[in-house]
């Protein structure tokens, strides 16, 4: 894929001059701003994406070509926060792959994801199984490639990244582990922290695995769970179109495309939903209910040896 930054191209200039379509807004914030706008341009050989901090990012149609641009503070390391999350993922969906809006972790010899929407606990339940000694393969982004046997799950970037108040339960402090952004002018609000896998604490599991259970986080109860619920008929494709990265950024043939696909997903990985107790003490007993319940689906000497160590 090529990646270029805007640098002084006129090509640039003469891109924002082409006929745009907006078709997409997201949310908007408490004054009233959208987080990004999303354009088609030239009636839709390229997409652009313009955040609220001014990073904007194009690509054409076949998700091969990627150009940046962005205000004078924005880091390579700013810009990586878009560049390995929603951009990538947008990206990717271009090219035809289907991602899960969540993290993936290694039990033996498959891999079971953890969906949610932004804020329901996916990285933190992630963590909470790194801490364990569990291999973690992606976060945020699962990004499954389909097989005649499975559907598998490819490795991301070889990093959790945590919300302050994630880091203070796992770790005892907000600050416990470094900052993914130092002297984050543009956006201070966003102070989330890593935690890298390849440290020689954790385990990153570098290798595809198959997909072997979907599980999706509910709302956290202040008096209930955690628990694991089974999901059946129609909810389970419309937990996952709620699930999917990325999914307002399709047009009809990829959407239609996306509905062949997720099809064939519920007839090779089941989904079940996650009903998470509110509290830090909570997260080592969401994670037993996880495996507990992912135990069924799993029929190896070695995934029965990795499930069973966390009862010890």
């Amino acid at each position: 894929m090529e990646v270029c930054h805007e640098g002084s191209a006129a090509w640039w200039s003469r891109l924002l001059e082409k006929p745009h379509e907006l078709w997409h807004t997201d949310f908007p914030d408490d004054d009233g701003e959208p987080g990004y706008k999303a354009w088609y341009v030239a009636g839709g050989t390229y997409f652009r994406l313009r955040y609220s901090d001014d990073c904007q990012f194009v690509m054409n149609r076949a998700g091969t070509q990627l150009w940046v641009s962005g205000p004078e503070a924005a880091t390579p390391e700013y810009l990586s926060t878009y560049l390995l999350g929603p951009v990538l993922g947008r990206l990717l969906r271009l090219r035809g792959s289907l991602c899960l809006h969540g993290s993936a972790v290694a039990v033996g010899a498959q891999a079971l994801a953890i969906l949610g929407q932004s804020g329901a606990g996916k990285s933190t339940t992630a963590a909470a199984f790194a801490k364990l000694g569990f291999p973690v393969l992606t976060d945020d982004i699962t990004v499954l490639r389909e097989e005649p046997d499975s559907f598998w799950v490819f490795p991301g970037d070889p990093n959790l990244c945590l919300w302050p108040q994630s880091v203070s339960y796992l770790y005892g402090s907000p600050t416990a582990l470094p900052p993914v952004i130092e002297h984050n002018v543009l956006d201070p609000e966003w102070n989330k922290r890593w935690l890298n896998l390849t440290d020689p604490d954790y385990r990153f599991q570098s290798q595809p695995l198959p997909l072997g259970a979907i599980y999706v986080l509910g709302e956290r109860q202040e008096d209930d769970g955690p628990r694991v619920e089974a999901v059946r008929g129609q909810e389970r494709l419309l937990l996952l179109l709620a699930n999917t990265y990325g999914a307002a950024f399709l047009d009809r043939e990829l959407r239609g495309r996306e509905f062949e696909i997720l099809g064939r997903l519920l007839d090779r990985a089941p989904v079940r939903r996650l009903i998470p107790r509110a509290g830090a003490a909570y997260l080592p007993r969401l994670c037993e209910a996880i495996l507990q319940d992912f135990s069924q689906f799993t029929s190896s000497g070695e995934d029965a040896g990795e499930l069973s160590r966390i009862a010890r």
